[in-house]
């Protein structure tokens, strides 16, 4: 998350029961009669599928992005580079298939802001962009995304980013896993980006350079902080500008096993406004729907202490389960225009 964005609650840890995992999660969406009424039809009425949301591996993936193997996953350092080796690595172990021509990088220069006075000089940054085809290849598409960079390490002290992003890289391999022997209706395309932290750089190179025709995409579903809903609450960003998302993820809320909000899309609320804080502003910039998940700021936002340790992953993988959720409701209820 950009360092814009300020702490709007602290809350005591909830206490949650433990659902068994996997867990059966039915994607219910509107009837075609509702999803004609908001310029489309449905790609389909309903999807049930067994998704397995296991709390270990997602806490797995938390830990090695949180490492110090990793040093903070700053934009152009040898931390960074090592962590995208490991998510490329396991974009290949997930049989993603490329998403910029026959390669997983799509590498771009940023100059970021100087320190000091001092002069900065260019970076260099990479996404890894890759695609799990859909049962509809004539659909377009939905970007999953979630930025696997953070801070570095900074006044001597390495900042982790175990929640801020570590989480949203975990559930984005995750769904990337179960894309593979369960795949959703349209093609996702699976965008680990680099240098959010620097102003979303990397989907800016995105959004300036698509893969694919603008028109074929759908919308952006963006994953930026995910795992520390320590008050049992998760919010959905982005329905404001598209009423239509509300509408297919109403039903998610209803049955998810935590609170799923909708809000901090309201550029009246100023800095309680998170339509600019992630990835997803940029599409939204460009015209592009998008829902952003996200939990509110904790006291370890952009600190030291920003580790793995102060993660309940039993919630987290509520939380996940809760965002495969509402994809696979968003894959089968945004409407063919």
């Amino acid at each position: 998350m950009v360092l814009s964005r300020v702490v709007t609650r602290t809350s005591a840890l909830a206490a949650l029961a433990v659902a068994a995992l996997p867990m059966v999660l039915a994607a219910q969406v509107p009837s075609p009669a509702s999803a004609a009424a908001a310029g489309g039809r449905p790609v389909v009425a309903a999807a049930s599928v067994l998704e397995p949301m296991r709390v270990e591996a997602l806490m797995a993936t938390v830990r090695r992005l949180a490492s110090e193997e990793f040093g903070g996953r700053a934009a152009g350092t040898e931390g960074n580079a090592r962590a995208r080796a490991y998510v490329r690595e396991r974009f290949v172990a997930a049989q993603l298939q490329p998403g910029i021509g026959d390669r997983f990088e799509q590498t771009f220069t940023f100059t970021p802001r100087a320190r000091g006075g001092a002069t900065a000089m260019p970076v260099a940054g990479t996404n890894l962009i890759g695609r799990c085809e859909g049962r509809r290849p004539d659909l377009p598409a939905i970007v999953l995304s979630a930025h696997f960079d953070h801070l570095g390490t900074r006044a001597g002290q390495l900042h982790p980013g175990a929640d801020d992003n570590a989480s949203g890289v975990a559930v984005l391999l995750a769904i990337a896993e179960v894309c593979r022997t369960a795949p959703f209706a349209r093609t996702i395309i699976v965008a680990a980006f680099d240098a959010e932290e620097n102003g979303l750089q990397g989907a800016r190179a995105f959004v300036d350079a698509l893969p694919v025709p603008r028109e074929r995409l759908a919308l952006n579903v963006n994953l930026d902080m995910v795992a520390r809903a320590d008050n049992g609450e998760l919010y959905a960003a982005g329905t404001r500008y598209t009423p239509l998302l509300k509408t297919l993820l109403q039903p998610v809320a209803t049955r998810a096993p935590i609170t799923l909000r909708f809000g901090h899309d309201d550029p009246a609320t100023g800095r309680d406004d998170w339509t600019q804080q992630s990835d997803h502003g940029v599409f939204h910039t460009a015209g592009l729907p998008f829902v952003y998940f996200g939990v509110e700021d904790h006291a370890d936002y952009h600190r030291p202490t920003d580790t793995p340790d102060r993660v309940n992953g039993e919630v987290f993988a509520k939380v996940a389960a809760t965002i495969l959720d509402a994809l696979r409701a968003l894959d089968a209820g945004w409407p063919v225009l």
